[in-house]
């Protein structure tokens, strides 16, 4: 099988081949076609993972390409982490909302919408490639912000485009290994949209175990989403909230904490020094990639843990691995049959009462050779299906805008945000994000 991936300069594309080394069922994938933008950034990612195959048997081959259409023809799986605008595009989406007294975060918030205004028609385009040159392929999508670039993308591919996030996988984990339960023996009642759910319940042999676990002190200092959004606000909830939760839920203290450098401000510093670095030494690629990786993992969310007093993250939860290993157990149930269920971005149908059909949902899902399908969920309460729904009415709006240029749609989805606190704000947000991200200018002139 052959697995394209589309931004194969990317940082975290190495976790994806370390992935890859370590399955030896069959049918596998034997080639690995990396698409990027930049050959720079290609040829460095192309040294960590030859670092990475040296002595493995049978390592799969990697190929690099600046050509879209080379890099999808014949591919059995393309798996596309995108980033449109780069990390400087990403430091506008913190900076410009920061700058107006709102959360500046890449996919929640004002930040999300102007990241998906600038990435959905790029992500439509190349949707329309890969139906014309690989129409069989299956595509996994980790471009940001996830639920609205997939949802957009099954206009042209269909239920053949998936969307993943490791974030509801590593809840529902840590959640089990709190009450010392094996998390493969779990059955999570997960729902929600895209860095935007909730754990309802936790079944385990036939009883919901989360009652248990939201009573236990003890055994909620063991869950990160709980330090971090604080045990009596997850017991007032009735469910353990997405870590992404956080910037609604906390909006202010987000805000207040944003006073030094954004996520994306370090992020490009630190991703500098590593392709630099890489550059000037390219025989230990990939210690240079573990040294950053390890940087990057323990920093993540940094600004909300040090304003709660979180702590700092699990070394084992570090460990654990995140969305590779779910990128390739799709892949393996798909290819091969193989029967499993995972949280996964797909379309709604009935799974969710009260979102609409064709919103795409975060949601339990049985995956098997023929395909993925949502299972249904238990209704949503109140205090969170609102929520949910309005920002999956910002997420079409923002489809809508960014397919047709429409700048009244734009400044649309801006102001129906719930983290948007007023329509004269929105208009600033459109401007000022059009002044900083060309990539966002070209789609909304003015």
């Amino acid at each position: 099988m052959r697995l394209a991936v589309l931004g194969g300069g990317g940082f975290r594309v190495p976790l994806v081949y370390g992935a890859l080394l370590r399955d030896t069922a069959r049918p596998r994938v034997e080639e690995v076609v990396l698409y990027d933008v930049s050959p720079a950034r290609l040829e460095t990612i192309a040294h960590v993972l030859r670092d990475l195959a040296a002595g493995h048997d049978a390592a799969p081959r990697v190929r690099t390409t600046t050509d879209l259409d080379a890099a999808l023809r014949d591919a059995s799986f393309v798996f596309s982490a995108i980033r449109v605008g780069g990390l400087a595009g990403r430091t506008a989406d913190e900076r410009v909302a920061l700058e107006l007294g709102l959360v500046g975060q890449e996919t929640t918030g004002p930040g999300g919408v102007a990241y998906g205004l600038r990435t959905v028609p790029v992500a439509v385009r190349v949707a329309e490639r890969i139906a014309a040159l690989a129409p069989r392929a299956w595509v996994i999508n980790f471009t940001n912000p996830a639920g609205m670039v997939t949802e957009a993308m099954r206009r042209v591919l269909g239920d053949r485009v998936i969307g993943i996030c490791d974030s509801p996988a590593g809840l529902v984990r840590r959640a089990a290994a709190a009450l010392g339960l094996d998390p493969a023996r779990v059955s999570p009642g997960y729902v929600g949209l895209n860095h935007l759910g909730w754990l309802c319940d936790l079944t385990y042999e036939g009883r919901d175990v989360l009652p248990g676990l939201l009573a236990d002190d003890a055994a909620l200092r063991r869950v990160e989403e709980a330090r971090l959004l604080g045990p009596d606000w997850v017991r007032a909830l009735g469910a353990l909230p997405n870590e992404y939760l956080y910037y609604y839920y906390f909006a202010r203290e987000s805000v207040a904490a944003g006073s030094g450098p954004t996520r994306g401000e370090s992020l490009l510093e630190q991703q500098e020094r590593f392709y630099a670095g890489v550059r000037a030494r390219p025989g230990d690629a990939a210690a240079q990639w573990r040294r950053a990786r390890r940087e990057r993992d323990t920093t993540y969310m940094a600004e909300a843990r040090d304003a709660t007093g979180a702590g700092e993250r699990d070394a084992a939860d570090l460990e654990a691995g995140g969305y590779e290993g779910i990128a390739l157990a799709l892949m393996a149930a798909i290819a091969r049959g193989e029967p499993a269920t995972m949280i996964l971005n797909v379309r709604n149908g009935a799974a969710v009462p009260g979102l609409p059909e064709e919103a795409v949902v975060e949601v339990p899902c049985a995956v098997d050779g023929s395909g993925v399908r949502p299972l249904a969920t238990r209704p949503l309460p109140g205090r969170f299906l609102g929520l949910a729904q309005q920002v999956k009415a910002v997420e079409q709006t923002a489809i809508e805008a960014a397919l047709t240029g429409s700048e009244p749609l734009a400044v649309a989805a801006f102001a129906l945000h719930p983290l948007v606190d007023s329509v004269t704000t929105a208009r600033r947000l459109l401007d000022g994000y059009r002044a900083r991200v060309p990539e966002l200018a070209a789609v909304f002139p003015g």
